[in-house]
């Protein structure tokens, strides 16, 4: 019954969002990951990543990321990160992109479910310039809530989030640059080893609206 309701409420959320949708896509993003814990409360990760779009047919940007989480406690962590991309720009060229990210985590365990929200501050450094002002650095405010179902006695543990970026420059026309819905559970195959599934929905602002539909498949190795 609580995954139903699980799955009910994801579909309340993301529905009336895809009755509207324009210039839908379809891409798969492919995931590696690797975890490692320094101390106690000190975890280091680095990941890579493959983002495919039109129809999964064309890769659009792949990259790796490396990063550090500090938690203070089971409620509150902090973390902080830089990710190398190599982006697929205007002119149909690959050029290289910097982010640097900036995390604030709060998470709450209500009995079977553990509810999360996370503020993180992006900042984006582009090599490709077609304007002036590609050369000043893009700030965002990324705002994420999750909710996990932790079944228990069972190795899979759906979730559903919902992640809104935020411009942080003046010259925005917009509060709202992008909506990102997710439905998605990881299975636990050992300790060291687990998989992931998503369904990703993703509505972009600007230049104009556009839609993409994600499956995203990840593998997480726990050194």
């Amino acid at each position: 019954m609580r995954n139903k309701i699980f799955i009910i409420c994801f579909f309340a959320i993301i529905l009336p969002q895809i009755c509207y949708s324009q210039n839908d896509d379809f891409g798969i993003w492919y995931g590696l990951n690797a975890e490692s814990s320094l101390t106690k409360k000190l975890d280091i990760d680095v990941s890579a990543m493959i983002r495919t779009f039109n129809d999964a047919s064309k890769i659009e940007q792949a990259f790796m990321e490396a990063g550090i989480s500090y938690k203070f406690n089971k409620y509150l962590s902090v973390a902080g990160s830089y990710r190398i991309i190599n982006n697929l720009e205007n002119n149909s060229e690959f050029h290289i992109r910097h982010k640097f990210f900036a995390d604030v985590k709060g998470t709450l365990p209500i009995g079977n479910f553990s509810f999360s929200s996370r503020f993180r501050l992006q900042i984006l450094k582009k090599t490709f310039i077609e304007k002036e002002s590609d050369k000043v650095p893009d700030y965002h405010g990324r705002i994420k809530l999750k909710l996990i179902y932790k079944i228990p006695r069972f190795p899979v543990n759906p979730y559903l989030s919902v992640e809104s970026f935020i411009p942080l420059y003046r010259n925005s026309s917009r509060l709202i640059d992008k909506n990102r819905f997710t439905l998605g559970s990881d299975y636990k195959i050992s300790k060291k080893h687990s998989v992931g599934l998503e369904y990703i929905f993703q509505r972009d602002f600007k230049p104009h609206i556009s839609d993409i539909n994600i499956i995203s498949i990840g593998y997480t190795y726990r050194l």
